[in-house]
């Protein structure tokens, strides 16, 4: 969604209707109509329903998404959690580089690619912006 849109998510799934389970639990655990992206994953295994339905479900509600865990987002400052300085190890580089698809890498698989080098997932959005590569689409649907 551009700057212009912001605060008519909802518009994005003109087919889908609040689910009230899911949005009482959205509500639990925002802020001022806005939910983190590690809540939102929170309350997607506490209601065992995918990261993509919270995401739907935030949007309906028109809350935000803020502090992508990748370091992309949502930040109160407007600015990226992004390290330009970060070292990447050949063991990183090697598997973004498997993973990339015409420049881009899915959320879901730069999660599981920290994960497996048991590194923050902050370093991943790092080491994706230095290669120059797209993090595409988001767990949440926020990209």
């Amino acid at each position: 969604m551009t700057h212009e849109d912001k605060g008519h998510y909802a518009a994005k799934h003109e087919d889908r209707k609040i689910n009230e389970l899911i949005a009482e639990k959205i509500r639990e655990l925002s802020e001022n109509n806005c939910l983190t992206c590690a809540f939102a994953h929170r309350a997607g295994k506490a209601l065992k329903v995918s990261p993509s339905e919270i995401g739907v479900q935030t949007d309906l509600l028109e809350f935000r998404i803020a502090d992508c865990q990748l370091g992309l987002f949502g930040y109160s400052d407007g600015q990226k959690r992004i390290d330009p300085d970060i070292k990447i190890s050949p063991a990183l580089n090697e598997q973004l580089d498997n993973a990339n698809k015409d420049g881009r890498i899915s959320c879901s698989d730069c999660w599981e690619i920290a994960k497996n080098l048991k590194i923050k997932r902050l370093d991943i959005g790092s080491a994706c912006e230095k290669k120059d590569f797209r993090i595409k689409p988001c767990q949440l649907g926020a990209f």
